[in-house]
């Protein structure tokens, strides 16, 4: 598969796929090996075929899969330091690690990848862009707050994903601890529809194609909501673009280039 698609996102479980014409890696692994598995044959990709996983933070909803993922395929693990120490200590295992620095740009097969720096209560949770055939890429979720870092990084993209987590009323009725309410709320917790819709305006451009929005809470958001959200915003300025959401449970909409 020439593209990439999103093969769950949320709470659960992240991974997308990406594919180009000679590089077949995964964005975080925080589902089962044969759930992975699934997901990849669901889009016609062979998991043998995956080359290596790119880490965005320690969370165990992006890393869940890490360790069995990397000791079936024997494949390297592309992560910055302090992720990889998380990591570790995590899973209680060690995988085969190509360590990134943060910030500064690396080589992937046809890939160039961007490992920028966002704001969430991790060690040292990052973004990336891919940038290859003249196309780029941005996914960014997991954040607190937008910085001017973030809207730099994702300026100029054919495809992003972003993070549409949750309605911040949804999240103050809901049944959930203070605690848990508190940190998703932070600048370093995740990120609301309507922060998710001024980010995009922010960095909208005629060139930019498709928008998945991503990591949405079961519970404190809904689909319909987070895409009425953010069209809405976009009208305002008198723009559109195509919006999908990525799902937890299936394959959501694939990208082919």
């Amino acid at each position: 598969m020439f593209g990439f698609c999103p093969l769950a996102s949320g709470s659960k479980g992240n991974a997308i796929f990406v594919g180009t014409k000679s590089a077949r890696v995964l964005i975080d692994a925080g589902i089962s090996y044969s759930l992975l598995n699934q997901r990849l044959s669901a889009i016609g990709v062979d998991i043998q075929t995956i080359q290596a996983v790119l880490v965005t933070h320690e969370h165990v909803d992006h890393i869940g899969g890490l360790a069995v993922l990397s000791e079936k395929l024997k494949i390297p693990v592309l992560a910055n330091a302090e992720t990889a120490k998380g990591i570790c200590r995590a899973l209680k295992v060690r995988p085969r690690f190509k360590i990134f620095t943060t910030g500064e740009p690396f080589i992937f097969e046809d890939i160039e990848v961007v490992p920028f720096g966002i704001p969430h209560d991790t060690l040292d949770p990052v973004g990336f862009t891919f940038s290859f055939d003249q196309l780029k890429l941005g996914f960014c979720t997991d954040l607190g707050h937008v910085t001017s870092l973030i809207r730099k990084q994702l300026a100029l993209c054919d495809y992003l994903y972003l993070e549409a987590n949750h309605e911040p009323s949804m999240v103050l009725a809901s049944h959930r601890p203070p605690v848990y309410k508190e940190r998703v709320l932070s600048r370093q917790g995740h990120l609301s529809n309507e922060e998710c819709a001024k980010l995009l305006v922010s960095i909208f451009h005629p060139g930019l194609k498709h928008v998945h929005l991503a990591h949405l809470s079961s519970e404190c958001n809904a689909q319909e909501r987070a895409l009425q959200i953010v069209s809405g915003a976009l009208e305002q300025i008198g723009q559109n673009v195509a919006l999908s959401i990525a799902y937890q449970e299936k394959v959501s909409r694939c990208i082919y280039f």
